[in-house]
């Protein structure tokens, strides 16, 4: 339910009204509801396996074997996959991946380095989200070779469905005459809701959270949230599945991260039409700076006073919401499907 497989739900069907076939191969194959989503619009999907163990069974490779075989093109979109379809490649087909965040845990480890390098050198093209992840990459390979199959192709969103989207009548009605905050995003490592509920400690009740999304760290920031005495003001949400309609009922949308490769929550909450305020880290500034609103990173002091001043101001407001949804039309799908197809068809007919 990450930002890679929302990606995926966008992507795979436009490419296959393109004239693409397009088969989506799962490690994991649990039924999310952007697994209902693919498979309801013609997708056909195959699963390896269920369950967070199945995603790094080593066992997976010699089935990899056989369904690689039948493809002219394997696009691979997380570690795991990135590592066992290199290590089950051949001559047929050609490999494609994408690198959709700034940082990972294994570039800490300096072990990883030579496997990676042979890893990437086993793709033909390698495909980042946003400069600041190309960027990041290449700092960490220094293989000629592989720098030179490194592209661009930013992710994008359906435009149109974000900002012409209805707010959820229930939740407005049950929070008529509150300020609503959103933060879309799943509770992983690389996420900073905490900021985000300090934050909210230092707003008056007038103010509410919305946290939407799960994962192994939603428990301590409920926890968080417990002893900072929030719980009538910070709801979770777990994993939404009418993300547009949630944002249509916000009145300003945040996200704190550690890091990031290219935001599609955020993206979607300029769609929107909405405030949007970001820590200043790598992979958001880029995208919201000169639009949004930039709070330096785990400042909620800061994150509070913003959210304060664009509820109060609703010139100021009408101004950054404006701009946040013009930047947002520079991310839209269409253009990423496109990037794709131009590789894919680069790869075929070399």
């Amino acid at each position: 339910m990450g930002g890679a497989e929302k990606l995926l739900v966008d992507l795979l069907p436009r490419l296959k009204d393109a004239g693409e076939q397009v088969d989506l191969l799962l490690f994991d194959g649990t039924q999310t509801p952007f697994y209902n989503q693919l498979r309801d619009k013609g997708i056909k999907i195959y699963s390896l396996g269920r369950g967070k163990f199945s995603m790094y069974n080593p066992m997976h490779l010699f089935k990899l074997k056989k369904y690689m075989k039948q493809y002219g093109v394997v696009h691979t979109h997380n570690t795991p996959c990135q590592l066992l379809a290199a290590m089950a490649g051949c001559n047929k087909p050609r490999l494609i991946t994408t690198e959709h965040s700034t940082n990972n845990r294994r570039r800490s480890w300096s072990c990883w380095r030579d496997i990676d390098s042979w890893m990437y050198r086993k793709y033909s093209k390698i495909i980042c989200v946003s400069k600041a992840a190309a960027d990041n990459l290449l700092e960490y390979i220094s293989d000629k070779n592989i720098q030179e199959k490194v592209c661009v192709i930013q992710n994008g969103i359906d435009i149109a469905k974000y900002r012409e989207a209805v707010p959820d009548k229930k939740l407005q009605e049950q929070y008529k005459g509150k300020h609503i905050v959103v933060m879309v995003a799943a509770f992983r490592k690389g996420k900073d809701q905490k900021t985000v509920i300090r934050a909210m400690k230092q707003l008056t009740d007038d103010y509410v959270l919305f946290l939407a999304g799960d994962g192994e760290c939603r428990k301590e920031c409920e926890e968080e949230t417990a002893l900072l005495g929030l719980t009538d003001r910070v709801c979770f949400l777990g994993n939404c599945t009418d993300v547009p309609s949630l944002l249509a009922t916000a009145e300003v949308v945040v996200l704190s991260s550690h890091h990031e490769g290219l935001s599609l929550s955020m993206i979607e909450g300029m769609a929107s039409g909405k405030v949007c305020i970001v820590s200043d880290v790598i992979g958001l500034r880029e995208i919201v700076g000169g639009a949004g609103l930039l709070f330096p990173y785990k400042d909620d002091a800061e994150l509070a006073s913003l959210i304060q001043r664009v509820c109060n101001d609703k010139k100021f407001y009408n101004s950054v919401a404006m701009k946040c949804y013009e930047r947002a039309m520079q991310y839209d799908i269409r253009t990423t499907v496109e990037g794709y197809r131009n590789i894919y068809n680069i790869n075929i007919t070399d």
